[in-house]
This record gives structure tokens, sequence and C-alpha cells, in this order.
């Protein structure tokens, strides 16, 4: 029952009306991450297993991420996965982002309290969500301009951020 996502808006126009739809395919899933990216003004939360299934390498949601944290001096992106290895070893966009950004990008590794979570989040300036329901199948739930739907799961992820320790640094440190 997957219907077109609206169009992010440039910040000049209202926010998108109240509106919630389930994804029934791992595309549409990559299609409603790029929405939610053009619709984030303060703040984008995320969290996943390794991000290794969500496009977090590509040269457009680099961009758009980029566009983002351009757009407001005090946005910030916080990251929170099971495992850091596939963002060390395969997805130098965003670690180069961490480096130019390094301010307002945080990256952390689930603690031992939520290893067992696996259904990732995609949550921006609390009011818009994608909710992949688990990671093994493809059912998603994407909500727009409703705060609270998205309260949960904003409580949600705040738990597993809290439980969370230090994941990518944007500097080596070492003698």
């Amino acid at each position: 029952m997957a219907t077109s996502t609206p169009e992010p808006d440039d910040g000049t126009t209202t926010p998108p009306a109240p509106r919630h739809e389930i994804l029934d395919t791992a595309a549409a899933r990559l299609d409603a991450i790029e929405t939610l990216i053009g619709f984030a003004r303060h703040s984008i939360r995320i969290f996943d297993v390794d991000l290794s299934g969500s496009e977090w390498n590509s040269v457009a949601r680099a961009e758009r991420i980029a566009a983002f944290l351009r757009a407001d001096s005090s946005a910030t992106l916080d990251i929170v996965v099971h495992d850091t290895g596939w963002i060390e070893r395969s997805c130098p966009r965003l670690t180069g982002l961490l480096k130019f950004y390094g301010h307002a990008i945080t990256i952390r590794r689930t603690g031992e309290d939520a290893k067992h979570v696996m259904d990732p989040l995609v949550l921006v300036d609390d009011l818009h969500y994608l909710h992949h329901l688990h990671v093994s199948r493809p059912r998603a739930v994407l909500s727009f301009s409703e705060p609270h739907a998205a309260g949960p799961l904003v409580a949600r992820f705040a738990e597993i951020w809290a439980s969370a320790e230090p994941g990518i640094s944007a500097t080596v440190l070492g003698l």
C-alpha cells in the first residue's frame, strides 16, 4: 500500500501534512530515507545494525547530509549501530563527513542493553520517521508531521543512545 512520498521542502514551504504509510519494499525504504533527509532542519537520528543496507555511502546521500549540516550550524546527525566495522571499512563518504563535521556528527556503538534491538529507525526533527519493523524483513512505517506518533520512537532512540558507547571518532588520538 505504498503511496508516493511528499517532496521535501526547501525551507520556505510548509511542512508536509500529517501522514502515515506502510512501505513493503527495500526500494521504498531507501526512497523514504532520502525524502526524510530532505525534510530535516535540526536533527537526524539513526539507529541501525551497521548501516550497510541503506546506501549511506552513496554520493547523493553524502551530498544531502552535507547540505543539511551546512544549512544550520546547530544541526546534528546522531548514529547508533551495533557494529561500526562496515562504516569503518566501506563507508568513506560518511567517515569523510565525520572528519569535516565532527562537531555535528556522532557515531556510537550500542551497549549491551540494546544489542537485541533489530528494528532500525530514522528520526527527523522528532516529527518525521521511518521505522523498519525488523532488519530481516522489508516492511517499514513512514510517518510525516506526527510528533505524537514519533514520541515513543524518540524515547526509544534516547534509551539506545544512553546505553551506547563511543563508536567512531572524527580524530585519531594516540602516541
